[in-house]
């Protein structure tokens, strides 16, 4: 072979390498319906950051909050089609599409935020996540939450009965909807950047929001009234698209994988750690704070549970595990 040739055979050689080195490398996409500022954001921000680490700076991701790529319907048909790569997503848009996780959202599962977050890491909630792939077209890393729901109302909540054809803004998913029902309200489902101008017009009288939101957000300057209930934990989970995961090697899964369920638990983390503080903060408001338990909602949550029971046989399990964990 001439020097000519060698060098040819060589160059293409080593073409060929590189491209066989590169041709995983990705910039992934992710979406959220959060702000930059909360702390779903913040973790896939730091995700990035860890993969971009972890895999030598093969991978990268690019951060989409705010619905920047629609709400999370539309970023679910997104991952369906392979369009958007992952997202942090609330479990509502699941659960509509699998309503064995609706058991997630049974009112007063749990008693409190630690409580929440123990079951949310036990095998009770994670083997749910099994069921997402042939369900939804999904590949479900992890879970994270955005704390205990409460309800702030332009006007005083005093009893059950306050509750009755009152405009209680939810995210748009049956089980959130179905205790609302169930209680005599008016559940009406509005994205999180509404939220404010909502309250502020009128167009709803409460919303059904956990603290950080809440503070965050400042709606406590649209309304003034705060029933601390704790009456739901609200779980998210980190996941990617079934499409995405299955060009991807076993390498790069692993990758993916255990970086994003470290973030995705780093925002449950946050919200143990930040809860009571975060709920002190509103108590220092100029706002009047009423404080209900499980009593309060009694008959919404039977009706609720015989709506939800047949739906979500998982939630058997979950109560067992809530309970032990209780003990």
């Amino acid at each position: 072979m001439t020097p000519i040739k060698t060098l040819m055979t060589a160059t293409v050689a080593a073409s060929l390498t590189v491209t066989a080195f590169t041709a995983q490398a990705r910039d992934f996409r992710l979406g959220l319906v959060t702000p930059q500022p909360h702390v779903w954001t913040q973790e896939a921000e730091g995700f990035a950051e860890t993969l971009a680490e972890r895999s030598g700076g093969e991978h990268s991701v690019s951060i989409f909050p705010a619905q920047q790529l629609g709400d999370e319907a539309q970023m679910v048909q997104q991952l369906q089609a392979g369009s958007l790569d992952m997202a942090f997503l609330t479990l509502a848009e699941i659960s509509n599409r699998i309503p064995d996780f609706g058991a997630l959202y049974a009112p007063f599962l749990v008693e409190d935020i630690d409580q929440a977050a123990a079951l949310l890491r036990s095998g009770a909630a994670t083997d749910l996540l099994e069921a997402m792939p042939a369900q939804a077209g999904l590949v479900g890393v992890g879970y994270g939450m955005a704390g205990m729901r409460q309800i702030l109302s332009r006007e005083p909540i005093e009893s059950a009965d306050d509750l009755s054809g009152l405009k209680v803004r939810i995210t748009p998913f049956d089980p959130i909807r179905d205790f609302y029902v169930a209680a005599g309200a008016a559940p009406t489902p509005l994205p999180l950047p509404a939220v404010y101008d909502a309250l502020a017009n009128g167009q709803v009288d409460a919303i059904d929001m956990d603290y950080d939101s809440i503070r965050l957000l400042k709606f406590y300057e649209q309304a003034d009234n705060l029933v601390i209930a704790n009456h739901m934990m609200f779980p998210m989970v980190a996941v990617v698209s079934g499409r995405v995961w299955a060009q991807l090697d076993n390498e790069d899964r692993e990758l993916i994988r255990s970086a994003m369920a470290e973030h995705a638990d780093n925002v449950m983390t946050h919200f143990q750690e930040h809860h009571e503080a975060w709920g002190e903060e509103l108590r220092r408001q100029d706002i009047t704070v009423t404080e209900v338990g499980r009593e309060f909602f009694a008959g919404a949550i039977a009706d609720w549970e015989a709506i939800w029971a047949p739906k979500a046989p998982s939630l058997t399990r979950l109560r067992e595990t809530a309970a032990e964990l209780a003990e």
